[in-house]
């Protein structure tokens, strides 16, 4: 049985940024400036039917996520979802994520 793992370090320096988001206009893709390029980025919606979340790990695609609910579902998104920039990162309008007056709660790592 052959194992692969990768690591990366980034010299025992991690920055970490918390915050939240809402919005009572029109939902639209957003964009959140953390001053560094996350590495892990993880969503929740905490006002929809329960909770929603997506996460986005270092290698995934830009527009995706791994997302699950409180009912236990889980998938993949292929878009809609997360993209990492050198500054921050951008919230796809999926809806059961991206709602208008829902409150979003967010922790990105770099």
């Amino acid at each position: 049985m052959a194992v692969t793992s990768t690591q990366t370090s980034n010299g025992g320096v991690a920055n970490i940024k918390v915050g939240r988001y809402i919005s009572s206009s029109t939902a639209a893709a957003f964009k959140i400036t953390t001053g560094f390029k996350p590495r892990y980025v993880k969503v929740v919606n905490l006002n929809a039917s329960g909770y929603v979340q997506e996460e986005w790990f270092e290698g995934m695609s830009d527009d995706t996520a791994f997302k699950s609910g409180i009912d236990g579902a889980q998938s993949v998104i292929s878009s809609l979802g997360i993209t990492v920039a050198e500054d921050g990162f951008t919230v796809g309008l999926d809806t059961d994520i991206n709602v208008v007056s829902e409150q979003l709660s967010w922790i990105a790592i770099g």
